[in-house]
């Protein structure tokens, strides 16, 4: 023996929530985990990222986190022991009040790449505007300062097996929905089944994304469209990932799903209202187009046609996409 082991580095990175910023956050995560191969590296997420973050190999570790009450003591003490834990180094990719109460309990204060004051590094000291970037951006720039290349993510590894929900004809995606509290969100259902219309009449079978919260609005697409695919309630976020991988083209609200079909390639539309910014919010790809109305019922049908240029496909799903 010719000497004590060599320290391993031991890495963590924070991401909470909701699923476009952990999406977004995911070239950042397989850059992190690039540039140190050989460190030990810990996501810390919450419960609906962690299969994801687990999936992704991009960390040795997930640790499941909640968001604890200030009464919640035990819950408290606990996340301070994990906090310190050994940490050598910190990727804050949460950059909120919250990350700053995770580095206020850290006795021994790592480096720590985020916007915390006091931190080893805080980039929020450097570029006050900071909150008006693109999430990515952000991360992109934080990370290079420490010599960390980001770049879109190769999702291949979300890949399932969607050959029974695919059609057999070149298909276009179409996401309805989004979070039930955003209704302003939301394209209106007529302008759906118009657009499933008019992609179906150039050929395309059209596939209707969403869960069990967009089925008012996947039901009156389906009684305008009945030809269309109603995969709504039937689809992982990796089937969805898988379909996208495959189809032609998307169009979608601003809302989660809508960022993982970005993030495979597929051509997408984001429809956008007058409430958010798409320059700090818009999903990030490829092949990414925004259509922006103050009032989102004012975007019309032809416009979101003249935007989808939908690639050529076999008519089944692909083997995998790089974004």
């Amino acid at each position: 023996m010719t000497g004590p082991a060599a320290h391993r580095e031991k890495i963590l990175v924070i991401k909470l929530s909701a699923l476009g910023d952990f999406l977004v956050a995911l070239g950042p995560m397989a850059a992190i985990r690039k540039h140190h191969p050989d460190a030990h590296i810990t996501i810390m997420t919450t419960r609906p990222f962690a299969d994801m973050a687990q999936r992704s190999r991009y960390a040795d570790a997930v640790e499941v986190v909640t968001r604890a009450k200030f009464y919640q003591i035990g819950a408290w003490l606990r996340m301070a022991r994990f906090l310190n834990g050994g940490f050598d180094r910190v990727y804050d990719l949460q950059t909120n009040d919250r990350s700053g109460i995770y580095f206020r309990l850290m006795r021994k204060k790592p480096v720590w790449c985020g916007t915390v004051r006091g931190a080893s590094d805080n980039y929020a000291a450097e570029n006050p505007d900071w909150r008006q970037m693109h999430a990515f951006d952000r991360h992109k720039a934080m990370l290079a300062r420490h010599g960390i290349d980001v770049a879109l993510p190769d999702v291949r590894w979300m890949q399932t097996d969607v050959s029974l929900l695919t059609p057999k004809d070149a298909y276009v995606m179409l996401i309805p929905g989004c979070a039930p509290q955003h209704p302003y969100k939301r394209w209106p259902a007529a302008k759906f089944a118009a657009l499933a219309l008019k992609l179906q009449h150039q050929g395309y079978a059209v596939c209707l994304i969403g869960t069990a919260a967009e089925q008012e609005a996947i039901a009156k697409i389906k009684k305008a469209a009945p030809e269309c695919h109603d995969l709504s309630g039937r689809t992982s976020l990796y089937d969805i990932a898988s379909l996208a991988a495959g189809a032609a083209g998307a169009v979608g609200n601003d809302t989660g799903p809508s960022h993982l079909v970005a993030l495979t390639g597929c051509p997408l539309v984001v429809l956008f209202s007058g409430v958010t910014d798409p320059s700090r919010s818009a999903p990030i790809g490829a092949v990414v187009t925004v259509i922006q109305s103050e009032d989102i019922g004012d975007i019309s049908t032809e416009d979101v046609m003249k935007a989808l240029r939908p690639r050529e496909t076999t008519g089944s799903v692909q083997t995998g996409a790089t974004a």
